[in-house]
């Protein structure tokens, strides 16, 4: 309790040494500048030159080849033909070509 005092006072001291606080004056308002009428609207300013053309892009890369396609389906298969005459008996002829008469 003997240091009891002194502590109370030293706390007391730097509270109110924190709350002190120096005002300083505002600063005077800057002067605002009112403006006047508005002057007549100037001449319409002359159009640019055009811009140079740009360069032309790169070729592009050639594109991959296709796939082979797929292979056709077999062709159906054709009809009958018609079927023949029957044929004939009788007479048999024999053909006996002519000799040479050169031959011997």
């Amino acid at each position: 309790m003997k240091y009891s005092l002194p502590i109370s006072l030293a706390l007391v001291a730097i509270s109110l040494a924190a709350c002190e606080r120096n005002v300083a004056a505002p600063p005077a308002p800057a002067a605002i500048a009112v403006p006047g009428p508005a002057g007549a609207t100037g001449a319409t300013g002359s159009t640019g030159d055009t811009g140079a053309m740009g360069a032309s892009g790169a070729t592009g890369a050639t594109g991959s080849t296709g796939s082979t396609g797929d292979t056709g389906s077999t062709g159906s298969t054709g009809d009958t033909g018609a079927t023949g005459r029957r044929g004939r008996t009788g007479d048999t002829t024999i053909v006996v070509p002519a000799q040479d008469p050169n031959r011997r």
